[in-house]
């Protein structure tokens, strides 16, 4: 019997929305169609990694993100230096909105880069998931590291139903660039030895943001297993409010039309002494074939 390709949950996913999304105006004006409720399940356990293929990831972006997220910095700077642009335009609105300066996106980022004074004005993006993940700040006064918190627990308290971490902190919600969007992620270790992650996202660019959060959520899985003295197992993504941009509707036809390819697989090269210690370069990925990119625009 010949096995579904995996990425097949994600196509359908995009068919669903365009044949029965619900259609309304959001937060950014652009409009959605909009399904609420879903869940695809991606087996680590070969190696493979969900990286799509039907289109071109750029899954280095994804996994410096999520290297920045573990840092617990919020300053943009930190990732341009990198080379990553994806969050540029939340700081950028912002600025141009209440500076009425039509600055190009390429000037604002050189400014980020070079003027220390507009980084620290412009180019901090609030309380977002790092500060969430790694300096929640408690109503005692203390900071809390979660992430800390749960590869404790995967090595000495492996049966607890307590491993997760979040970054819905209401009360600094306002003040973040973007509230958070994957909000809450799992964990769960067979009695085998598998890490198995579930993460929440309780709003879904679907084109767009999908793809970055399952390589991204892949590479934390592999890092905390590898920290654990763990095995990858699955990973379960659950979506919330799932959906496409109006502008987005030809780019999603586009791509349920192509035929998956096989995900490339993922490994780590060297284990650092902490969470902490991992560098892009400790990321190999091989036998990655994609289609050719899909463009859209962000919808801020």
């Amino acid at each position: 019997m010949t096995t579904r390709h995996p990425e097949r949950q994600y196509l359908d996913l995009l068919e669903q929305v365009l044949t029965r999304g619900d259609e309304r105006i959001d937060r950014t004006g652009v409009g959605t169609k909009s399904l609420f409720g879903a869940m695809i399940r991606f087996d680590l356990s070969d190696g493979t990694v969900p990286i799509l293929t039907t289109k071109r990831v750029y899954w280095k972006t994804a996994v410096k993100e999520m290297l920045w997220f573990l840092t617990g910095s919020t300053s943009l700077r930190a990732l341009l230096r990198e080379n990553v642009r994806i969050w540029t335009d939340w700081p950028l609105a912002k600025y141009r909105r209440e500076t009425g300066e039509d600055i190009a996106q390429e000037d604002f980022e050189r400014r980020v880069l070079q003027d220390d004074a507009f980084a620290e004005r412009w180019g901090d993006l609030g309380p977002i998931y790092g500060k969430q993940w790694r300096r929640w700040l408690g109503a005692d006064g203390r900071e809390y590291d979660q992430i800390a918190g749960v590869l404790d627990m995967l090595r000495t308290n492996p049966a607890s139903r307590r491993m997760l971490f979040h970054a819905w902190n209401p009360p600094e919600l306002s003040a973040m660039a973007l509230p958070p969007c994957h909000m809450v992620y799992q964990y769960h270790v067979t009695s085998d030895g598998r890490l198995d992650c579930l993460l929440f996202q309780r709003s879904c660019d679907l084109l767009l943001g999908a793809a970055f959060n399952y390589a991204g959520g892949a590479a934390l899985q592999l890092m905390l297993a590898q920290q654990a003295d763990l095995r990858p197992g699955e990973l379960i993504w659950v979506g919330g409010d799932v959906h496409l941009y109006l502008n987005h509707l030809a780019q999603a036809r586009e791509q349920i039309t192509r035929e998956p390819r096989p995900f490339p697989t993922m490994k780590l090269l060297r284990r650092p002494e902490s969470i902490d210690g991992y560098k892009i370069e400790d990321f190999q990925v091989d036998g990655y074939s994609p289609h050719a990119a899909i463009k859209a625009d962000v919808a801020v």
